[in-house]
């Protein structure tokens, strides 16, 4: 067995982490919705300028949080694109809605908006983009057709947080967005999320929701005398300990994004020749979209050169991935109609896309051994 040299991902005290739990456990609340999680919600809201931001113990439950604000029910559409992780669209079959899945653009990776609109029908009752590795989709257009039709956005920003498009904060397009803290993303604090509430209308619910469908949060405002179960809902609060940890990751966040531009651009550099001689096909971000250096994925030729590849790296004891699985092919989703052929983009980046070891540790001489690696492969 091969000793794993460089993982694909490596989660890393960053700064006051561990001095900030140990606060948190002083503080003697590290339940939900303490000190560290309002210092967190205040932080988000003023930097992005949205109405509120509720952490959540994932992206998932902040995408079923919002499912739940639009009274997703049985018969209704939520359009997704195939090109994504299943959460996207779990969080609204769960209220029984019909997956209506979308192909995907070849260059950005994100939910084609040319294919949109012909997927629309009278049950539409929202639209999901994804901004895959933190590249913004084309919310111009996707925030048109939806407002033509009367239809909700909820853009799942989970690898986007702190990306822009046209000048504007990815997550603050729709009436919602979901983004993640799990320990793969550039800010984690191992499993955790966040719903940015971008309609007013939709706050005091979405507090409602979270807090097991009962009104406590009014009730801590002294707005009312007593809390009772006034809605459904679920406990969607994570510990004041994860927020603690998750708070020092926002200090160093210029810090944490700096380090993986470096990565990033190392990459795309030193492997531009390479990738070119080869036919393969590096990461494109359109010159009006500012993104988060998420993470750095080749596109090959073909499965069988990825899978050559993926083995080659592995037998050097380095990591790398491929990604999502057309939604739309799996067990799931082809009982939802799903065939092959439906989404061609998609079906060709599920065999071919490879994501090389991307973290804010990584070191000059750890990702010169991955390049390296890749330089030396032969099996074309």
């Amino acid at each position: 067995m091969v000793d794993i040299r460089i993982p694909f991902n490596k989660p890393a005290i960053m700064g006051n982490e561990m001095a900030n739990i140990q606060q948190a456990v002083t503080n003697g609340h590290i339940s939900g919705d303490g000190p560290f999680s309002k210092q967190v919600h205040k932080q988000l809201q003023e930097t992005f300028g949205v109405e509120r931001v509720l952490l959540t113990t994932s992206c998932t439950h902040a995408l079923e949080m919002s499912a739940l604000l639009l009274d997703i029910r049985p018969g209704d559409e939520v359009i997704v694109p195939s090109y994504t992780f299943v959460s996207t669209i779990n969080a609204f079959a769960l209220r029984g809605a019909k997956p209506v899945f979308v192909d995907v653009r070849w260059d950005t990776k994100n939910l084609d908006e040319t294919h949109l609109e012909q997927h629309i029908t009278h049950r539409t009752k929202a639209i999901v983009p994804v901004h895959y590795a933190g590249v913004g989709c084309e919310m111009d257009t996707i925030m048109s057709i939806a407002r033509k039709h009367g239809i909700s956005v909820v853009e799942d920003n989970a690898q986007g947080l702190y990306g822009k498009y046209k000048g504007q904060w990815l997550g603050t397009f729709g009436e919602m967005s979901t983004v993640s803290f799990h320990e793969t993303k550039n800010i984690q604090c191992g499993e955790g999320g966040a719903l940015f509430i971008n309609d007013k209308r939709l706050v005091e619910r979405a507090e409602i929701i979270r807090e097991k469908g009962t009104n406590r949060s009014r009730y801590f405002r002294g707005q009312v005398d007593k809390y009772t179960w006034v809605d459904i809902g679920s406990s969607y609060l994570p510990s004041d300990m994860l927020a603690a940890y998750l708070q020092a990751q926002l200090e160093v966040q210029t810090e944490i994004y700096a380090a993986r531009e470096r990565v990033w651009n190392t990459y795309d550099t030193e492997l531009a020749a390479w990738a070119e001689e080869h036919g393969v096909e590096r990461p494109y971000v359109p010159n009006h979209v500012d993104q988060t250096y998420h993470m750095y994925y080749l596109v090959l030729p073909s499965l069988e050169v990825r899978t050559r590849l993926q083995e080659h790296l592995r037998k050097q004891g380095i990591v790398a991935v491929f990604h999502y699985q057309p939604l739309h092919l799996s067990e799931m989703g082809k009982q939802y109609g799903g065939q092959a052929g439906d989404a061609p983009v998609t079906e060709k980046l599920g065999d071919q896309l490879l994501r090389l070891p991307f973290y804010n540790t990584l070191t000059e001489s750890e990702q010169s051994s991955v390049i390296q690696a890749l330089l030396t492969f032969e099996e074309w």
